[in-house]
């Protein structure tokens, strides 16, 4: 009967833990990357991650409103001030990767050469219209404008949304003479609906904004959520973000 009971007890430690829905939520950026990481994650541990995808000040509002998920992905800013607020868990948090900027136009339209600073200041002076984001992106280009010395004279042609999806849409809908700028993963995701990008912005004023994943707190699932972060500072989940071209 020991040797019954103690087996028995060896057997159920030793059980995997019952598969579980994990949420997520994630800067938008990240998306192609995760998508191909929930699936690694899923074969590797048998959990599913439910995302949700939002721009950094909109994540930044939804931890303000104290609302909580089992996995957090954001820029290293957003996560260092929800390890203040006592939001995540500080040594679970783990390197996602980076992604840099682009530029995109209209399928069909000719592209502009972006190959250097002088070509990219060219290119957007004589676009009839541009459009980025309010969010980290669109923070950094206005601040790469002014350097240029161009802002004041692109305003006026200039149209902004609050996330880049949007710039996307707006960018597709324009008669093929307009330039919009947005992460070079989310053009990618865009292309096939009619988009086209131009290429990256030039090495000397590229700006690449990383991520950081970590659990939360107030978690639901904590376990099984630290075994994902495990999947994703393994070899394999690393590769699944680089498949969405997230570096």
């Amino acid at each position: 009967m020991k040797t019954l009971g103690a087996l028995a007890i060896a057997m159920f430690a030793s059980a995997p833990a019952a598969a579980v829905e994990l949420t997520v939520l994630s800067a938008g950026a990240v998306e192609p990357g995760l998508h191909a990481f929930a699936e690694v994650a899923k074969r590797e541990t048998g959990h599913s991650l439910s995302i949700r995808f939002n721009t950094g000040p909109q994540i930044a509002k939804r931890l303000a409103d104290g609302e909580a998920f089992d996995i957090l992905i954001s820029p290293p800013p957003a996560l260092a001030q929800a390890q203040k607020d006592g939001q995540i868990v500080a040594d679970t948090k783990t390197p996602v990767g980076r992604v840099g900027a682009g530029v995109v136009v209209k399928a069909g339209a000719p592209l502009p050469d972006v190959s250097s600073v002088d070509a990219l200041k060219r290119a957007v002076l004589a676009a009839d219209a541009i459009a980025y984001n309010t969010a980290s992106t669109g923070i950094y280009l206005d601040k790469l404008f002014a350097q240029l010395g161009i802002l004041d004279a692109i305003k006026p042609r200039t149209t902004r949304y609050p996330d880049g999806a949007s710039v996307m849409e707006h960018v597709i809908r324009g008669n093929g003479r307009e330039i919009g700028f947005g992460a070079i993963t989310e053009i990618r995701q865009f292309e096939p609906r009619g988009l086209k990008l131009a290429g990256p912005l030039p090495a000397d004023v590229q700006n690449y904004t990383a991520y950081e994943a970590a659990v939360m707190s107030a978690a639901k699932n904590a376990d099984a959520a630290r075994a994902v972060l495990r999947v994703l500072a393994s070899p394999a989940g690393r590769a699944a973000f680089a498949s969405g071209g997230v570096e």
